[in-house]
């Protein structure tokens, strides 16, 4: 229980009142307005019926409509308070006789989303009362699996278009199946032109799709993962591009494990058919650490095991930071077909592109360029090494991850 500002402002003019009139008809009139500011609150004393809807999954970083819904008494008026936290946010999380807007999780994993308090104000609004309603809830952010499974759906449909890399049609193995009229998207090499010459027409060659090929993901959870980009740390980027390959794998027909590595393994799922969501959500806990990652160790989880696509998720910052995965690498591509994954540093781009207009910022744009530099310098010689590297802007790496994992597939270097 409370008063209001109108009960203080009550309570003081009652009291000056004594200046012109005698002491006890003002300690009357005192007391008067507290017996009112009493009864007032006590009218308010239960709580309101107050419902919520909040959803119990979301997409990290994805706005998601919510509601809290009150039912107050006749002449109570109230005001409805949703506490936020770091990786909750409610817009507005304030408002008179309810709320309704957008809750947004900035941060993968188990999130608790505290109840919501009702401040409710009696009839003559001299009393006050606050209510903690709704008890507390969980809500699970994950990657984007949503837009993993538009991904996937697209290349089902075989509308699927990155212009970043080129692919052969989908489903192009190395058992022959059929013979069919050419489409802009096939590869030249595989024009049938015997029968091309024997109908009058570009036919090509049809293969069976390669299918129950395992794809191994390796998520670096180490220091260089933990820098952010735009509203997310390059881990979030990472994970949601694995999700984006996992789907397209479900689709295809392929299995999909994972090896989580930081300075030592420290999660290894066995592929699975079918294992996109199950990935996904599996991954959801993981947060960076401030330790140097040890490729070795977790390139050699996969390096004996059968044939498989190799995608390492993991960031090329300069020529220092990508030696040791450059040593590493060799012990996967003597065996498996490699694919380096890395977010393209907007910062760095942005300061090399825009017009310098001070002497800061050309200091800005030659360290920037020498830092490009280097990390092409680590493409190239990851890519010598018999690497695929994707190095794409963070809203492109998870398609460019899928077009490079679809031309592995229809070269047959799987």
């Amino acid at each position: 229980m409370s008063p209001t500002g109108r009960s203080v402002a009550l309570v003081a003019l009652a009291a000056l009142s004594a200046l012109v009139v005698p002491v006890w008809a003002a300690a009357g009139a005192v007391g008067m307005v507290l017996v009112a500011v009493g009864v007032d609150a006590w009218w308010v004393r239960q709580a309101p019926e107050v419902q919520r809807k909040v959803p119990t999954e979301v997409v990290r970083g994805v706005p998601v409509p919510f509601e809290v819904t009150v039912t107050a008494r006749p002449a109570v008026s109230v005001m409805v308070r949703q506490p936020q936290t770091g990786h909750v946010r409610f817009t507005p999380s304030e408002g008179p006789d309810g709320l309704a807007g957008e809750m947004v999780v900035t941060a993968r994993g188990v999130h608790e989303v505290e109840g919501a308090v009702v401040r409710s104000t009696g009839p003559l609004g001299l009393g006050r009362w606050l209510h903690r309603v709704v008890g507390p809830v969980t809500t699970t952010s994950h990657a984007d699996l949503p837009g993993a499974r538009r991904l996937a759906a697209a290349v089902r449909q075989g509308t699927f278009r990155d212009p970043g890399l080129r692919r052969g049609p989908l489903g192009l193995g190395t058992d022959f199946e059929s013979v069919r009229d050419y489409t802009p998207d096939d590869d030249i090499r595989h024009l049938n032109w015997r029968a091309s010459e024997r109908t009058g027409r570009p036919m090509v060659n049809q293969y069976r799709e390669d299918t129950e090929r395992d794809l191994w993901c390796l998520v670096d959870c180490g220091r260089l993962l933990a820098s952010p980009v735009g509203d997310r740390t390059r881990l979030d980027a990472a994970l949601d591009a694995l999700a984006a390959v996992a789907a397209v794998a479900d689709a295809v027909g392929d299995r999909v494990g994972a090896v989580v590595f930081d300075g030592s393994v420290r999660r290894v799922i066995q592929p699975r058919r079918a294992n996109a969501a199950a990935l996904t959500r599996a991954l959801d806990d993981l947060q960076p650490q401030m330790v140097d990652s040890d490729y070795h160790s977790a390139f050699s989880r996969v390096g004996s095991a059968k044939r498989s696509l190799v995608v390492v998720f993991t960031d090329l910052l300069d020529a220092t930071a990508a030696r040791p995965l450059i040593a590493a690498v060799p012990v996967l591509v003597r065996r498996h077909a490699v694919l380096v994954a890395g977010v393209e540093d907007p910062e760095l781009v942005a300061a090399v592109s825009r017009p310098p207009v001070s002497r800061r910022d050309l200091l800005e744009a030659g360290v920037a360029s020498d830092l490009l530099d280097e990390r092409e310098q680590a493409r190239v010689r990851l890519s010598g090494a018999g690497a695929v590297v994707v190095d794409a802007p963070v809203e492109h790496l998870a398609s460019r991850c899928v077009s490079a994992y679809l031309q592995l597939k229809s070269t047959a270097r799987l």
